[in-house]
């Protein structure tokens, strides 16, 4: 092991008098918890039961006692800020063509599920209801994405509901409903209920008529739908595992444009938040400092000046990246933005994740031209930050073009690093992409960068732009085979898109065609972070 002093071992200097102050973001944080069902529960789950469906009977303590003894596992709700705003009931059965599934009374045991067969290999849900003001976050795909891992993590064939069709009853007098569900498959209407099952995966096998009576809003009606596990294991004692874990990240490759005001800016936001939701990415980087669009509506300012005066924004900036990762289910890299913290200012990256936890990385490096005509400070530390898909870590920029940081942040165990970056010229876009794919290779992990386009007229160190984004992977025979996992055409308005798998990276860290991260020669050199926060 090399000694401090050798200068083969490198050290990232985090001293005392280097402390930077957290901006405070807990303001912005929402706290999103997908979680088991608690008998606890039961007075917040009839509450929003008696607003979901004013005209059906709430289910009583003894159902809920009873689901809860019989799968636990099964029942679930959602909670925002320690409300419950939805939740979700199933049991497992043993399919059988004879079954009465049209008929929820016996299916379900009248809700009390002592029927319930945890060896079946057919999940049932009984219910999903989503809290009227929480509607339009996504939170059904939540809740049906927590009974497809159900399913999944207990080798179970399939998933079957009988799903309400409460648009109905507004169409009841024109049409039957087998129409109005040939409609609503066609996307000619909307349902709230029937388009959000066939959006999370389902495939319709039926009509069933008067299976809940009481249902006025579906005439009494409801569809039977059908969900296929495609991990099933059908070999029987045959221990379920997971070969598969991808993650889809989506690239926003954002055009610079001069804009009128705000609610502009977050229109063009809110549209690419938006995509990623509908693509189910887990994660959507955007670019560096891609919010200098602002600086277009600000009185033209020294470029110093201009760069403190675009801080004032954070505020606004947290609150619509909170909102927008929480309702369209997608952790957002939020490019980064200007912040001053104590009079200093900083170029910092905001993690938005989809449960509401906001973190923050720091830019560590800063090149000439920032500390040249902004005033712009290096933060303390590298971080590596805990998310649903895994560690991840953020460099911005001209952070990825310095080894050590992605030696640092494998060795705390992140798997995708995203590189938020603003290029002028292509030479520099291409000194950010060379040196993103060296630490696919180096550390064995997965790259996403993002970039700026377009021009920014009179706006100084801001005005022009290049870029190519990309996700590039490991150089191996198992990945892409260029490196390139995808690629954006150059200064071209995009967003790409690209699944990438964590089982594949680990396997290939253990048996690769090379295996640059455990063959490195820790008793030569090493790399290390002097201390953190």
């Amino acid at each position: 092991m090399s000694q401090p002093n050798d200068p083969t071992h490198v050290q990232l200097s985090n001293h005392a008098d280097d402390a930077v102050p957290d901006y405070d973001v807990s303001d912005f944080e929402r706290e999103l918890v997908v979680r088991p069902m608690q008998i606890g529960d039961y007075d917040a789950i009839v509450q929003m039961q008696q607003r979901c469906f004013a005209d059906m009977e709430p289910w009583s303590r003894d159902q809920i006692e009873s689901q809860l003894k019989h799968f636990p596992e099964g029942q679930i709700v959602i909670e925002c800020d320690g409300r419950i705003v939805a939740s979700s009931s199933c049991l497992m059965l043993d399919y059988d063509d004879d079954l009465e599934w049209c008929n929820w009374k016996k299916t379900a045991d009248s809700g009390f599920i002592r029927n319930h067969n945890p060896k079946g290999d057919t999940v049932y849900g009984i219910e999903i209801m989503v809290d009227p003001d929480f509607r339009g976050m996504r939170l059904s795909r939540r809740l049906y994405d927590a009974r497809k891992e159900l399913c999944r993590g207990r080798n179970v064939e399939q998933m079957i509901v009988g799903g309400r069709i409460p648009g109905y009853h507004k169409y009841a007098h024109e049409m039957k409903a087998s129409e109005y569900i040939d409609r609503v498959v066609n996307k000619s209407i909307y349902d709230p209920v029937l388009t959000a099952q066939i959006a999370n995966g389902f495939s319709l096998q039926g009509l069933l008529s008067n299976y809940l009576p009481s249902d006025t809003e579906s005439c009494g009606y409801a569809t039977f739908l059908e969900w296929k596990n495609l991990d099933y294991a059908p070999v029987a004692k045959r221990r379920y595992r997971r070969t598969v874990r991808p993650v889809r990240i989506g690239a926003v490759q954002y055009q610079m444009r001069s804009i009128a005001d705000f609610e502009e800016f977050a229109k063009q936001i809110t549209y690419f938040v938006d995509v990623a939701g509908d693509y189910k990415c887990d994660f959507l980087l955007f670019p560096e400092l891609f919010t200098t669009q602002l600086l277009s509506i600000m009185p033209v300012l020294r470029p110093g000046h201009a760069a403190r005066e675009l801080a004032k924004y954070t505020p606004r900036l947290l609150e619509l990246f909170a909102d927008l990762a929480v309702k369209f289910d997608t952790n957002i890299v939020a490019g980064s933005h200007f912040v001053v913290e104590d009079d200093r200012l900083y170029n910092v990256a905001f993690l938005f994740h989809r449960d509401g936890r906001i973190d923050k990385q720091y830019k560590l490096h800063i090149t000439p031209s920032e500390r040249r005509w902004w005033g712009v400070e290096g933060g303390p530390s590298i971080d590596v930050f805990d998310t649903d898909c895994g560690r991840v870590a953020i460099q911005v920029c001209y952070d990825c073009e310095f080894p050590e940081l992605g030696r640092i942040a494998a060795g705390k165990g992140a798997d995708i690093i995203f590189v938020p970056f603003n290029t002028d010229t292509r030479s520099g876009y291409l000194r950010v992409r060379t040196c993103a794919a060296a630490r696919c290779v180096e550390n064995d992990v997965y790259v996403a960068i993002a970039g700026c386009t377009g021009n920014l007229p009179f706006v100084e160190n801001a005005d022009i732009h290049y870029a190519q984004s990309a996700i590039f992977t490991p150089c191996d025979v198992t990945f892409a085979r260029d490196g390139i996992g995808a690629e954006a055409n150059a200064n071209i308005e995009t967003v790409v898109i690209h699944d990438v798998d964590l089982e594949l990276l680990k396997r290939h860290r253990e048996q690769g065609s090379v295996t640059n991260w455990k063959d490195r020669r820790t008793d030569l050199y090493d790399v290390k972070q002097l201390s953190e926060d």
